[in-house]
């Protein structure tokens, strides 16, 4: 697994105490909440040197979809 998409499902499962989730499971699905993801956020920017939208956010709502968001705003 890529590195980034690896850093992302780890910042999941540490934020949302999931114990597993795949890079295309829906995170909410497997038991993320609302107040996790603020959260979960602040630590992407933080990570990968971002300021994430917050409609763009809440639409990635897999890891995967996550990094690609993510690579959109470093290549932006």
């Amino acid at each position: 697994m890529d590195q980034d998409l690896e850093t992302i499902t780890g910042k999941i499962r540490e934020v949302g105490k999931i114990t597993a989730v795949g890079p295309d499971d829906d995170f909410y699905a497997a038991g993320f909440s609302s107040i996790n993801a603020l959260e979960l956020l602040l630590g992407l920017e933080e990570s990968f040197g971002v300021s994430v939208p917050d409609d763009k956010f809440i639409e990635a709502r897999t890891p995967r979809a996550l990094l690609e968001m993510i690579t959109q705003l470093r290549t932006a």
